[in-house]
């Protein structure tokens, strides 16, 4: 833990680093300066701007609808906050599957108008050529297999992914592929724990499970859903560090109460 406690900037080094001498990487999503402050105070190692904003911030069903533009905006948030965390930011659905300039030019543009440190996208094989293009422009890039939220209209589910021995394997042979091209760590999202540990054995890169077990090298979770922010959202492997719904409907409460009786302000609260 020494590595841990001495890292004053976060780096794709250190985390190689870190999954080199086994200390374990912890990862949470942000999409606002205040959020991503406290948890940047806090010590979290990689700060992820997710697609997941659609959800959590503008109340979407899916990851689809967020554009480019409002990921730019999120992110910008971000990273005037941060000072230790490495700053990945989301590649949005439509924004680099099967156009790799496209690709480069969308993460060009998170690049220049955010200042984030890398980018990260969905998908194996078949997004190689996207992960090529923006690597040559020394763009980071960090992928992401298993569940991948993007494509829910092709798997029609969000259920465990790569129970069967063909998808499992497919997924063994795109993170070997996207580490053999560059890409400096790997999410890996709800797919069984016997195969992440698999996966974070035979790749030398970090790989970063959700719903994923814990013989990977580090873990990644939705700071809302974490948090207690949001509720209707509760898979097995989400553990809940807070109930910010319940203390905030406490406070939000108190504070009309003492509204309604003219209790707020009182004598020391005004001019």
């Amino acid at each position: 833990m020494a590595l841990q406690s001495n890292i004053k900037v976060v780096t794709t080094h250190i985390l190689n680093e870190m999954k080199l001498r086994g200390v374990k990487i912890s990862m949470l999503t942000a999409y606002d300066y205040s959020m991503a402050r406290i948890i940047d105070q806090a010590g979290i190692d990689v700060i992820l701007v997710g697609d997941s904003a659609s959800n959590v911030m503008a109340g979407f069903q899916s990851t689809l609808p967020i554009t480019l533009d409002h990921m730019i905006y999120h992110a910008s948030s971000v990273v005037r906050a941060v000072n230790r965390a490495l700053v990945v930011v989301d590649l949005p659905f439509g924004t680099y599957q099967g156009n790799s300039k496209e690709a480069l030019a969308s993460s060009i543009r998170i690049m220049k108008e955010t200042g984030a440190h890398a980018v990260k996208l969905e998908g194996g094989e078949e997004v190689k050529e996207s992960v090529m293009r923006i690597l040559s422009a020394g763009i980071p890039v960090m992928g992401h297999l298993g569940l991948t939220p993007q494509s829910i209209h092709k798997f029609g589910t969000y259920v465990v992914r790569a129970r069967e021995k063909d998808e499992a394997e497919k997924l063994v042979k795109d993170a070997h592929i996207l580490e053999d091209i560059g890409c400096f760590a790997i999410v890996i999202e709800k797919i069984p724990a016997k195969l992440a540990a698999r996966v974070a054995k035979e790749v030398h890169i970090p790989i970063i499970g959700i719903g994923a077990g814990h013989e990977v090298d580090g873990q990644v979770l939705v700071l809302h859903d974490m948090l207690g922010i949001t509720q209707k959202f509760s898979p097995r492997f989400l553990r809940r560090y807070h109930n910010l719904s319940e203390e905030i409907t406490g406070a939000v409460k108190n504070y009309i109460a003492d509204v309604k009786n003219v209790d707020f302000p009182n004598d020391k609260e005004q001019y």
